[in-house]
């Protein structure tokens, strides 16, 4: 799907890029507003870094398990990026193309590392399990992670949470839960995210194949 050595430049160049942007902002309005997004991006990088780390220890298989559980509970950070575009226009006159394209430029990038290290888990699960398991877990983790960024967006959990406050977390799960009828808007968001992160991810995946077959289309008209 990837080449991880080139993707890894091009992260370089995304957060760079987005660094200066964020740098640009505060010289000019004197605000911290969106220096939020450094922090959001740290928690990004995490479960891509986890990621690298199975593939690293596949073989071993208490640390391996161990990993991919850290990945799981992590991976929700980098989808939540894509909720910071609410964000676009508050706190300040400075213009709003400015601020969507930082924003916008950091979700895309968290949606990068995200189904990077999405990507990894699957070539893992790849080796202990049939495909069409495979393709069934990666839905699952999807809505998994969906789920994650409902709560972190509109209930303000973060993973950090499952060591400091385990029990109100599980609480505040285990309620939506028991009573999906009464928490129906929290699946309706869960359930949205998770088809559109699936759309994304699997188009991602689908569109090395469309390029060749774009290219060998025009080498035969040639």
């Amino acid at each position: 799907m990837f080449r991880m050595h080139a993707f890894n430049k091009l992260l370089a160049g995304w957060f760079l890029f987005i660094g200066l942007l964020i740098a640009c902002r505060m010289y000019i309005t004197r605000e911290l507003l969106f220096i939020f997004l450094v922090w959001n991006l740290f928690l990004a990088w995490i479960p891509f870094y986890v990621s690298a780390l199975l593939q690293h220890f596949k073989q071993k298989r208490r640390v391996s398990y161990l990993l991919l559980i850290t990945w799981l509970l992590f991976f929700p950070n980098s989808l939540y990026l894509i909720t910071d575009l609410i964000h676009v226009g508050r706190g300040s006159d400075f213009p709003r193309w400015f601020d969507a394209m930082l924003i916008f430029s950091a979700a895309v990038l968290g949606l990068l590392m995200a189904f990077i290290s999405l990507y990894r888990v699957e070539q893992f699960l790849q080796t202990k399990t049939k495909q069409h398991v495979v393709h069934a877990l990666m839905i699952v983790i999807l809505f998994l992670g969906s789920f994650g960024v409902y709560l972190g967006r509109f209930l303000r959990w973060n993973s950090w949470d499952v060591l400091h406050q385990p029990h109100r977390l599980f609480v505040s799960i285990g309620e939506r839960i028991l009573y999906p009828v009464e928490y129906w808007y929290a699946w309706g968001i869960t359930a949205m995210f998770t088809v559109l992160f699936y759309l994304i991810y699997f188009s991602a995946k689908k569109l090395p194949g469309y390029l060749n077959r774009a290219k060998q289309d025009l080498n035969e008209s040639a």
